[in-house]
């Protein structure tokens, strides 16, 4: 009897490692995961790298109790892991506890400046295959990159959504978009293929940021209802809702650092397989949601130095509008401008 998925899975590991990664022989992987990770998925591609001759390690660490990022430093041998991904080729991350952002993470990427990284938290089987195995890489490719051209060429932009999304910003000329696309051939920081993310001029940002898909941490699950953001010169300076809103303030607050409240980002989600879930990988992807980070800024996104806070946080605003200098391209969730409508249509979305 096959497995779940199992044959799916093995070619969704094969795509990752030679498509995206393209691996080769004798290149070092390190594939890290805690005990709250799909042993399936770290298996399948610790095997489609050991096939494309890699020298492969996988590292299984404690879960931390604590939380993502910087948290993780608490109950990691942190100088023994760092020193480790220091020295190889290719790091994944398959943790649910991310490393992201962590004294670990920042260890690594000042030492070795020819790590590839992606970061893959908390992916399960029926994950990779929707998100990587049975998405048209080459097509994505040339919708991301164009999506990229048109929002690098605009200064100012709004984003609305039903829930009550009402908020504008101006684009920094200078700052990068990160356009993970689906190619982690070159050294650096990737994320699962199917997003856009860059940082604007951070006090341009105003208006109400709606959270109405999922925001983790500090949940892991989908919002039962939404969580409003009321933002003045990027700071976050109220939240309204239930509880979960409550929740989610007096979260921010516990770290008594200001950066926790301050925006640190803004993604497009764009990967025809994904779907609202408990796995923020995964719904920050959603097709025609976007996506807004608060606390830690990392080096990719500022252009240069990082912006250091204890955590980060990413809450999905689904079904979103946007408008690049006045011009609609996105509307209730889908794109509308004739060139991206085409590539869409050709990735299956109608």
């Amino acid at each position: 009897m096959t497995r779940f998925y199992e044959w799916e899975m093995y070619h969704a590991a094969k795509v990752l490692i030679n498509d995206i990664f393209k691996v080769k022989p004798g290149e070092s992987v390190v594939i890290t995961a805690d005990t709250m990770s799909d042993e399936r998925v770290v298996e399948a591609v610790a095997g489609a790298a050991h096939d494309a001759g890699a020298k492969v390690i996988t590292v299984w660490m404690q879960a931390s109790p604590y939380g993502v990022g910087k948290q993780t430093d608490l109950v990691l041998p942190v100088e023994g892991l760092a020193a480790l991904l220091s020295k190889v080729d290719i790091w994944i991350e398959f943790n649910y506890q991310w490393l992201l952002y962590s004294t670990v993470f920042e260890l690594a990427f000042k030492e070795n400046k020819k790590l590839r990284y992606m970061c893959m938290v908390g992916m399960g089987v029926d994950q990779m295959v929707r998100l990587i195995g049975r998405v048209n890489i080459p097509i994505l490719q040339k919708f991301q990159d164009l999506l990229v051209e048109m929002t690098r060429r605009a200064k100012r932009i709004r984003i609305t959504n039903t829930a009550g999304t009402n908020v504008t910003f101006i684009n920094d000329p200078i700052r990068p978009i990160v356009n993970d696309k689906g190619d982690a051939s070159a050294p650096g920081i990737y994320m699962v293929p199917g997003q856009i993310c860059w940082s604007p001029i951070f006090e341009s940002i105003n208006g109400v940021i709606v959270f109405d898909g999922i925001i983790n941490p500090p949940f892991d699950q989908p919002l039962r209802e939404p969580v409003k953001l009321y933002v003045e010169k990027g700071v976050v300076v109220k939240i309204e809702g239930g509880s979960e809103a409550r929740i989610f303030e007096n979260w921010l607050k516990s770290f008594n650092h200001p950066q926790m409240f301050r925006l640190a980002h803004i993604c497009y989600g764009v990967n025809p397989g994904a779907k609202l879930t408990s796995s923020i990988i995964e719904a920050e992807r959603i097709w025609g949601a976007t996506e807004w980070g608060l606390g830690y800024v990392d080096t990719t996104l500022t252009g240069g130095e990082p912006i250091p806070a204890p955590s980060h946080t990413d809450g999905i605003t689904l079904n979103s509008s946007v408008w690049l200098d006045d011009v609609l391209i996105l509307k209730d969730g889908r794109f509308v401008e004739p060139r991206l409508a085409e590539l869409q249509k050709q990735l299956g979305i109608t």
